[in-house]
């Protein structure tokens, strides 16, 4: 307290820090709250990367289809 009775020192966690100077932009926000509507947001690395390497795989897969000189 300072000399008038007010609070010198604000005392938050590190979050409410954080959330105070640099808030989630509101699209981001969006994102979260499908993803948790979905069940993504308790995916494993393990089948995210699973995920990643079956979508990559079918790309490939119409890329040859649609090259197939290559």
């Amino acid at each position: 307290m300072d000399r008038r009775g007010q609070p010198a020192v604000i005392i938050m966690s590190l979050k409410d820090y954080i959330d105070t100077l640099a808030p989630t932009p509101a699209w981001l926000k969006a994102i979260g709250e499908e993803a948790k509507r979905k069940g993504v947001n308790k995916l494993t690395m393990r089948q995210i990367d699973a995920e990643i390497a079956a979508t990559r795989r079918k790309r490939r897969q119409k890329a040859a289809l649609n090259n197939p000189a290559r």
